[in-house]
């Protein structure tokens, strides 16, 4: 479990530097979602075949997993447009609002029902996004195109934790990953062909930067993330991604001049605080049911 738990840190640490890398605007945002993914499965495809990591499936198992790369590349697709059309901070904040979709989605078809300090944990990490971002975001917010694709994201982002939870259950991490890029690798180039988005004619520094999402903030980041999801509940890994908006948020003050401020430190620390709880193993509230005397 301590591995897993340094695994995710690791791997947020790698996602966080990739909103302020799509905020550029170097290349359209599905085709950059494409290069993510076909960068990243022509680096891991030689050492899986190499090393033999590459295990034969069932076909439902095989299946799930295509579809998880089908859910993922739509998710960095639409997650993307929402970055170019918005802020880093706003993007960021909508997508990882994901924990809500995860908890209800699970209390229905999981068996590994979320406990009371996640619901606790969820509602104080969520608060804690807001007042980093602010109230007044919330109060103006229009339903446009960026706000629209920036909940959707997080919404196909649940669906993909769920998923492939339950394939990582049978699958190894490697065989998972070799199976989900494919499929979104494919999946997404004949998005970017029908929306006619080039796939050409960017600078050096715009190929840098999707070598860079590929490598880092995609087959490392993923990797790591993959492995922490085998080992732990879909819902604490998805909490604990919402430790992203505050380190995308401290990036973009730092390198793309997006404001940062005192409100937002005290709302990343109560962000911090409700990832806390959700790790936490006693329950903070007891709830009792009780039995109707005969």
């Amino acid at each position: 479990m301590n591995k897993a738990r340094l695994a995710l840190v690791v791997g947020i640490l790698c996602i966080s530097v990739f909103p302020i890398l799509v905020k550029l605007s170097l290349s359209p945002g599905v085709v950059s979602a494409f290069y993510r993914m076909a960068f990243s499965i022509l680096l891991l495809l030689p050492y899986v075949l190499v090393t033999r990591q590459f295990k034969v499936v069932s076909l439902k198992l095989g299946v799930l997993a295509a579809l998880c790369g089908v859910i993922f590349g739509s998710d960095v697709a639409v997650w993307n447009i929402a970055i170019q059309e918005s802020t880093a901070t706003q993007a960021s904040l909508l997508t990882n609002l994901s924990p809500v979709w995860v908890g209800f989605l699970s209390f229905f078809f999981l068996k590994d029902k979320p406990k009371v300090n996640f619901w606790i944990g969820t509602i104080i990490a969520v608060f804690g996004m807001i007042v980093l971002v602010g109230f007044s975001v919330f109060k103006n917010l229009d339903f446009d195109l960026a706000f629209s694709f920036g909940v959707l994201s997080g919404v196909l982002y649940a669906f993909y934790m769920l998923i492939s939870k339950y394939v990582l259950k049978d699958m190894n991490v490697f065989t998972f990953m070799t199976i989900s890029l494919s499929a979104s690798s494919i999946y997404l180039f004949f998005v970017s062909y029908f929306l006619n988005e080039p796939f050409s004619g960017f600078s050096n520094l715009g190929w840098l930067v999707l070598v860079v999402q590929a490598v880092v903030c995609q087959l490392l980041a993923w990797l790591l993330i993959s492995y922490a999801t085998k080992s732990m509940r879909a819902t604490r890994v998805s909490v604990s991604l919402l430790a992203q908006g505050i380190l995308a948020s401290l990036l973009a003050w730092l390198f793309i001049g997006e404001a940062i401020s005192l409100q937002m430190v005290i709302g990343g620390i109560i962000l911090l605080c409700g990832i806390a709880v959700t790790f936490y193993e006693k329950p903070l509230l007891k709830i009792r049911i009780k039995k109707d005397e005969p």
